[in-house]
């Protein structure tokens, strides 16, 4: 039997009334933010907070082709081997966006800080990188429902020699613990007490647990599943719920699309809800090449993690 999706709902009575997520990786500072919006030079945009329709699906297929922001991050997106758009998100706009009439898909690789002001500058069409939605992202951009809830783990040592199961585990034994550049695990982390050493990426925290630098490495647990799978020295731990301030921070990711573009929002909703029919069975199949279950699936909408 499938698994119930995850809502605010089962959530909260598994564990607890939800609280406001936290991002998975910081926004970019205000300044960095207005020097990339300048770049936009004297194209129309919104008033800050201000909602339109927009007209932008209709250019997309006239164009045929819709530029999508990434942030070379596996598994939510990344370059493949062969120069294409590899990943979650960018396997699930493919499909979307096909089903809308755009059939081609062109990836602009970014920095994850960059993706929102990148956005608003018109350098690309849509953020397909797994954001995870949050207030603070919300008054920026339109998202789309989530489309993967997802967990932390750690990478430890071979054996779990600490027993390592939580953020109060670190900070009670007080270890050393990194993370990735602008994750969101890092104000978990600091939450609790603990001084995180920020690396590029897993792949660097993996080498910094292998080389006894740090005693673990956190990120979301498909992230970290997947870059200590093969190795022998390492291992990642079972995925667990963080905890903020007593109240559950909940992870879940989705398509951002620019304020004045509601039409395309709601066009890319529609699609998306049609292949989380039958128990998500289209959209696992769509997302499971790049490590997603149906433990990572939900029903969670943008509207009550905006709120």
């Amino acid at each position: 039997m499938a698994r119930p999706p995850r809502t605010f709902q089962t959530l909260r009575s598994s564990g607890g009334a939800g609280g406001s997520p936290i991002s998975r990786r910081a926004l970019l500072s205000g300044a960095a933010a207005f020097g990339v919006l300048g770049a936009a030079g004297c194209s129309r945009m919104p008033e800050e907070g201000r909602v339109e329709g927009g007209s932008l699906l209709e250019r997309l297929r006239d164009r045929g082709t819709v530029r999508i922001g990434i942030a070379n991050e596996p598994p939510f997106g990344f370059i493949n081997s062969k120069g294409d758009a590899a990943g979650e998100a960018p396997a699930i706009a493919k499909v979307v966006f096909e089903r809308l009439g755009v059939p081609n898909v062109e990836p602009v690789p970014t920095e994850f800080s960059a993706l929102i002001p990148g956005l608003k500058a018109q350098q690309f069409d849509v953020v397909s990188a797994g954001m995870y939605i949050n207030p603070t992202r919300c008054e920026q951009v339109l998202f789309a429902d989530p489309d993967y809830l997802m967990l932390d783990a750690f990478i430890v040592r071979k054996g779990n020699p600490h027993n390592i199961r939580t953020y109060q585990d670190v900070a009670d034994q007080g270890l050393r613990l990194a993370s990735g550049e602008a994750y969101a695990q890092v104000a978990y982390a600091e939450a609790h007490g603990i001084n995180v050493l920020v690396l590029p990426d897993q792949v660097a925290g993996l080498d910094a647990v292998v080389q006894g630098r740090v005693d673990a490495f956190v990120g979301t647990n498909v992230t970290v599943a997947g870059a200590a799978e093969d190795s022998a020295r390492a291992e990642s731990t079972e995925p667990f719920q963080p905890v903020v301030d007593g109240e559950p921070a909940y992870g879940a990711g989705g398509f951002a699309f620019r304020l004045s573009e509601k039409n395309l929002r709601d066009a890319f909703n529609k699609e998306l809800h049609k292949l989380k029919e039958n128990d998500y069975e289209e959209l696992l199949k769509i997302v499971s090449p790049y490590g997603f279950t149906i433990d990572e699936m939900t029903d969670l909408t943008a509207e009550e993690l905006c709120s």
